[in-house]
């Protein structure tokens, strides 16, 4: 067996990889596959007279001459290269997967980095220009803000360099955006922040959920004249994960249909790349800006 094993990894690994890469050593191939069918009939008749010789094996046939008894082993040769033949190829094609597997699982890291790198400054954007706005009025707040969005970037840079973050975390962070948000209106802003969270340690993907909480002040309240308002809900129970976001917007589009900004649609692509189940909604009506975040946290890719 280990004969006819080291056999088999000379023929596969060295020499039909050599009589492949060009065309004159494809002439060499029916010569070397010639002289392996040799080693392989003449080398296992040869174990088996050596094994007669030593008592360990006892011959079941007598052969009346070498060639005959090299034509008998001759067809197990054939059949011992198959046998090998298509390990191999199972063995390649399980490695070929493993592969192509680990190809991918880069490709979403790569494109969820990719995403990243676009909803956070975009987010930094929106931000800096609410800032803006209080600098420009000269307002008492301004400080006060400047130092709320140094803690929101810390977060940013240190707590969501991972693939999870708690639950807590991430609320925390929406708390901390909305009262920055906050400090651009006067009392006639309403928000409403509740959460039923089964298990604040449950583990989320970092920023998941504030693109909603982003695009309900940039898209919404910023756009609306009469009694803004912004009203958020989250529900983690048994791993489904519902987020609710509603808030007052102007007229209803004349399109007819709701347009999806880049923070949304960095978004569809995110869930799409996380999760197997899930589901966003967007519902406009003629007041009313809805949002609709429902996924099932079991279903993690």
């Amino acid at each position: 067996m280990l004969y006819v094993v080291v056999l088999h990894f000379i023929f596969f690994e060295y020499t039909l990889p050599f009589i492949q890469f060009t065309w004159k050593k494809l002439l060499l191939a029916p010569f070397l596959i010639f002289v392996h069918l040799i080693l392989y009939a003449f080398g296992t008749y040869a174990w088996r007279y050596i094994g007669i010789q030593l008592h360990v094996y006892f011959p079941m046939k007598e052969y009346t001459s070498i060639t005959e008894g090299v034509g008998d082993h001759f067809g197990n040769t054939i059949g011992s290269i198959l046998f090998f033949g298509i390990s191999r190829h199972i063995h390649d094609y399980r490695k070929l997967r493993q592969t192509a597997q680990q190809l991918r699982i880069e490709k979403q890291e790569a494109e969820l980095n990719y995403l990243k790198s676009q909803t956070n400054p975009h987010f930094l954007f929106n931000t800096l220009n609410n800032i803006y706005s209080l600098a420009r009025d000269k307002s008492d707040l301004t400080p006060e803000s400047i130092l709320r969005l140094s803690k929101i970037l810390r977060f940013m840079l240190y707590e969501t360099g991972g693939s999870f973050i708690a639950i807590e975390q991430e609320l925390k962070i929406i708390g901390d955006y909305i009262a920055l948000e906050q400090l651009r209106y006067d009392e006639s802003l309403h928000v409403n922040f509740n959460y039923d969270v089964e298990d604040m340690k449950q583990a989320l993907p970092p920023l998941l959920l504030i693109p909603l909480v982003e695009n309900a002040f940039k898209h919404g309240v910023s756009e609306s004249r009469d009694e803004p308002f912004v009203n958020i809900h989250l529900s983690v129970n048994k791993r489904q994960l519902a987020f609710i976001v509603k808030n007052s917007a102007e007229a209803f589009p004349e399109e007819g249909r709701v347009k999806e900004n880049i923070g949304l649609a960095n978004l569809r692509r995110q869930l799409a790349l996380l999760f197997t189940d899930y589901q966003l909604l967007v519902q406009q009506d003629e007041h009313v800006f809805t949002a609709t975040l429902n996924i099932n946290l079991a279903s993690h890719v």
